[in-house]
């Protein structure tokens, strides 16, 4: 006898689990939805917040008019026009981690001065140092209140800032050199350091152990990175290093700079947002700008401008200079060459700077000491590698 068929009751069981399962799919999609929506909610409020943010660091000046006798500005038929930023170094002594040279009376002057020319064609940066030791006449210049800063004869580059601030110092390079300044960057050093501790330190490489006990400076020879006081100490340190002029610290400077730019633009870096986040924290909070640069998007800008110039094409040099004789009144100063005439032509004109100027520039792209295949090649000419040799042993910098 055949069995009656029995119910089948896992299509009453199946039923419920496939309306269950749908229940969760749609559940699921809306916590996933939800979470979504919170999500970009959260990023876009953090984008906002860190633009605020990093805008409220940044300190703004209006310089515009201030400035008096302005050279024209040439323009070029180029995609973009080139820029040029005057970049200061502020020593503040009454800033905590800034008078490392221990000087008195207050007040603040500008260590570093920097001409940084970007190519119309953002093909090309060059760096140009002015040393602060360089003999000037400065020009008359007016403060922040309009009141007129009477000039001077023969008096140390850098005193300009500690009279008038940057503005004063802007007047000065302008009527000095006839090259229209686009933007002003102050650094203050102490806030220096943070940038570097921000991207986990700079690689720099120390023939000789730093000992400078008046300064508090003692660095070991070493080839390694550095960061924190230990960095903003070696590219202050100049007495105990090299020949101890401010020539040579202005070099170890420029390789500092250009190691440091070269680990920012570093994967390592733009890949890591903790190190980016950091470092434009402590970028922002260390700088005074003009009031054309007064948010992070302006600043932005102007970097995505290097984004098409290979780590070569981004050069650091010192306007010629030579040393006033022993027996002048100015020994131990030194004076701008005649051939720092054409130096300026050429970065007003936006032409690629002549050989004689670049020939021994430090690149972002081979940083002295740090190694790299052309350091391990036979040198063509064993003369002017011992040249080059010497040299970076007289400015405190590994060949």
């Amino acid at each position: 006898m055949t069995d009656p068929v029995a119910p089948e009751p896992e299509r009453e069981v199946d039923g419920p689990k496939r309306r269950g399962m749908t229940r969760r799919k749609h559940t699921v999609l809306k916590v996933l939805l939800a979470s979504s929506l919170v999500l970009a909610l959260l990023t876009s409020l953090g984008v906002v917040y860190l633009y605020r943010h990093l805008n409220g660091n940044l300190t703004v000046v209006d310089i515009e008019g201030q400035l008096t006798d302005r050279p024209d500005k040439e323009s070029v038929d180029e995609p973009q026009q080139p820029l040029n930023i005057l970049v200061m170094g502020s020593d503040d002594r009454d800033q905590e981690g800034n008078n490392i040279d221990g000087l008195t009376g207050g007040g603040q002057r500008s260590d570093t001065t920097i001409l940084f020319h970007l190519s119309g064609d953002r093909e090309r940066a060059y760096g140009v140092s002015i040393p602060r030791d360089t003999i000037v006449d400065r020009p008359d210049c007016i403060d922040a209140q309009g009141e007129t800063i009477p000039g001077a004869t023969d008096a140390m580059w850098n005193e300009a800032f500690n009279v008038g601030g940057p503005t004063c110092t802007v007047q000065q390079f302008e009527e000095l050199t006839d090259v229209f300044i686009d933007h002003i960057v102050v650094v203050d050093f102490a806030g220096f350091e943070d940038m570097v501790d921000a991207i986990d330190g700079v690689p720099v490489c120390i023939p000789e152990d730093i000992n400078d006990p008046a300064h508090g400076i003692n660095i070991p020879a070493g080839t390694r990175e550095i960061e924190g006081r230990e960095a903003l100490n070696y590219v202050r340190a100049r007495y105990t290093l090299g020949d101890g002029s401010d020539i040579s610290r202005i070099k170890r400077q420029q390789a500092f700079i250009a190691a440091m730019a070269k680990k920012v633009i570093s994967a390592d870096t733009l890949a890591r947002v903790d190190r980016l986040v950091g470092f434009l924290n402590a970028a922002t909070q260390s700088l005074t700008v003009d009031e054309d640069l007064e948010n992070v998007v302006k600043i932005a800008r102007i970097g995505v401008g290097f984004n098409g110039i290979g780590l070569d094409n981004i050069k650091f040099l010192t306007a010629p200079n030579a040393y006033y004789p022993t027996d002048s009144e100015f020994s131990g100063r030194v004076y701008l060459e005649k051939s720092a005439d054409r130096l300026w032509r050429e970065l007003a004109a936006d032409e690629p700077l002549s050989k004689r100027f670049t020939g021994d520039a430090i690149s972002a792209g081979k940083v002295p000491g740090q190694g790299g295949k052309k350091d391990k090649a036979r040198p063509k000419n064993p003369d002017k590698a011992a040249e080059r040799a010497e040299e970076a042993q007289r400015n405190g910098l590994c060949a």
